[in-house]
């Protein structure tokens, strides 16, 4: 039986985005965002992050700096009872200054190739499944992927009316999002 997905970006909706993150100093949990993640587990959702990383391709962090600070959110998260279930990047830019990462890829937000692989691997539910992002690449990415309930937050980038247009509905934070959304059963 095909599961239900919450897919969350991650700067700007798990945690504050401020500008190509990539050292455990830098990074803070958005307020209520665990409490959020807790939410939707007892809700019965798969947790799984999508994430651009470009600041690889440009050479400000290396692959390895960012999977030991994924390591790091990903036991942070595990210690207070929130299993991700799958956590996708891309680390891809088509004008990456790191040449083995200047490309045009399937993965790279606003396409949907990282919301597909992680369908196939875990047997997600697509159309009755989740994606929650701050700007419209995470929108356009959720459409394109077949996510039936594309999801803005106010808590990152600033929205313009097209991202606004494109969203099922918006929220303030992960927080209001978790606590309006119905368990899996109900």
């Amino acid at each position: 039986m095909a599961k239900v997905a919450i897919f969350l970006d991650r700067d700007g909706v798990i945690n504050q985005d401020t500008g190509y993150v990539s050292q455990v100093d830098d990074f803070h949990f958005i307020d209520g965002a665990i409490e959020a993640l807790q939410l939707l587990k007892k809700k019965g959702y798969c947790l799984v992050v999508v994430t651009n990383q470009s600041g690889i391709a440009r050479g400000y962090f290396t692959e390895d700096q960012f999977m030991q600070l994924t390591e790091w959110m990903d036991w942070s998260l595990a210690d207070r009872e929130v299993d991700l279930d799958g956590i996708y990047y891309c680390p891809h830019h088509p004008e990456a200054s790191v040449e083995a990462y200047r490309q045009q890829c399937d993965c790279r937000k606003p396409a949907p190739g990282m919301l597909l692989d992680a369908a196939k691997h875990l047997k997600l539910d697509m159309a009755a499944s989740y994606l929650v992002g701050d700007k419209l690449s995470d929108i356009q990415a959720a459409m394109a992927a077949g996510v039936g309930h594309p999801t803005l937050v106010k808590s990152g980038q600033s929205l313009d009316e097209s991202a606004l247009g494109r969203a099922e509905a918006v929220y303030e934070d992960l927080l209001a999002f978790a606590k309006a959304i119905p368990a899996l059963g109900d």
